[in-house]
Order: C-alpha cells, then structure tokens, then sequence
C-alpha cells in the first residue's frame, strides 16, 4: 500500500482540496479517490483556528463511512470531542472557532453534528500502525510505545508530545525534542508543533507546516518519502512557527 499523509488541517478546507488535486485524488461520490490505489492518512486536528472545521469534518465522517478513513486523533480532536460529551472545557485555542460554525446550524442539524462527531471520535485508534515500516501519530509516539497496550501515559504523549510541565513566555508548553533521539525501525510521521519547513530526522517526519498560519499544508508520500505541499491562504503569522534545535 502506497499513503499520503496530511498534516494538521485546522479548517484549511480550500487548501487541502487543493493538496487533493495536487496528489492526483479525484472526487468521486463525496469523497476523494486515488486512480493508482494510493491511501490517504491524516495525523488529525482537522478542525479549530481556521476557516472551515465542518466542511473538512464532514469529508473524514464520509471517508469514515466508505471504510477509507486513517486518521490519527490530536488534541483539538480529543477536545472537541469532550465539549460534546459534556465536559467541562475552555473554550479557546481554536475550540471557538468551530463551535461558532457549528452555531449557525439548525438546532437539530447542530445535535445531528454533535452525535455523529461523538461517532467518529470513538472509533479512532490513538495512532495508526500501517504495514511493518510506518506509525502515524499526533504528536509522535517513542519507539518503547509502539504495541504496548494503551497507558495514559502513551495517550498524553501522543496527543500533546514530549510535554516538560513548563510554558514559554508566550504561555505556550515547552516540550522535548523527542525524534533527535529517535532510534526505532520504523518511520514515525506526525504534526502537532508547527514549523516553517517539514523536519525530518531520525525516520521521523513532522509535516505540520502550519497552514492555518499561512504556512502550507503539506503531505509526505510513503514509502517514496516524497513531500507535497500547497501554500496558505490563511495571514502569515511568524511568531506561531517553532524551530527545532
């Protein structure tokens, strides 16, 4: 099997159509079709911050409907998932947008939304294992982690990273460079942590170029190890880009 995973799509809908028609999918009813067999994978938060969460959600519930879903869950995800069970969560960090998208709708439409996401969520894997040589991931996933049964601890560093407990200045979490230490066999891609170009290193991949920070959404071809991208069209914001050292 031959995958193109996406990174974090945050309500890029426009452009990942466009990183769709760029990979050679074709539409075919309502959802997006390979010619030459390939997959799609996506490494999750497909909704928050940016301009239409909905629209992209209701393309992964079809794929999830066809049988043609890989999707790694990330913390967006996670939240959203426990605002509509109920819990008490802040509403920030992107929640906002997508929940006053989901505002417009008809009230029934709206707990239509709520029960089918609810669906969706509860039927995702915390990562993706795909064949003998690829891990999808959130945020990542250390090669001890990899077949264990699942911990709080392994569900935490998938969804969030190598979290350190501690905040910049900016308020937002320091984490560990997990994958400058990565030693596994397997070739790990993940998002999370935008940066301004995809950063490869030790078989890993992260390919969260912060699109909905005007970056670009971009793909990583497996196992060709190729990237594909397609720029922004969201405002460039500098100051959202890390850079690993």
């Amino acid at each position: 099997m031959k995958y193109d995973i996406i990174g974090d799509i945050h309500g890029c809908f426009d452009e990942l159509l466009e990183l769709l028609a760029k990979l050679g999918y074709k539409k075919e009813q309502e959802v997006y079709i390979h010619p030459g067999g390939r997959q799609l994978v996506f490494v999750g938060d497909a909704m928050d911050r940016g301009p239409k969460s909905l629209e992209v959600l209701q393309l992964l519930f079809k794929m999830q409907d066809r049988g043609i879903l890989f999707y790694s869950p990330g913390n967006h995800c996670n939240k959203l998932y426990r605002y509509f069970k109920g819990n008490n969560v802040q509403v920030n960090n992107g929640l906002e947008t997508t929940l006053a998208e989901w505002r417009t709708l008809p009230k029934k439409e709206q707990q239509e939304f709520r029960s089918r996401y609810r669906r969706f969520y509860e039927k995702l894997p915390i990562y993706q294992e795909l064949g003998k040589e690829l891990i999808v991931a959130h945020a990542g996933i250390k090669a001890e982690m990899i077949g264990k049964p699942l911990s709080r601890n392994i569900a935490v560093f998938v969804l969030y990273g190598d979290i350190t407990g501690r905040f910049d200045v900016d308020g937002r979490p320091i984490r560990k460079n997990w994958a400058k230490s990565y030693n596994g066999s397997k070739w790990i891609v993940y998002g999370h942590t935008p940066t301004e170009q995809p950063y490869l290193i030790n078989q890993t991949a992260n390919i969260d170029t912060g699109c909905v920070f005007g970056g670009a959404l971009t793909a990583f071809r497996f196992p060709e190890k190729e990237l594909v991208s397609v720029a922004s069209h969201q405002p460039y914001q500098p100051d959202r880009f890390h850079r690993f050292t």
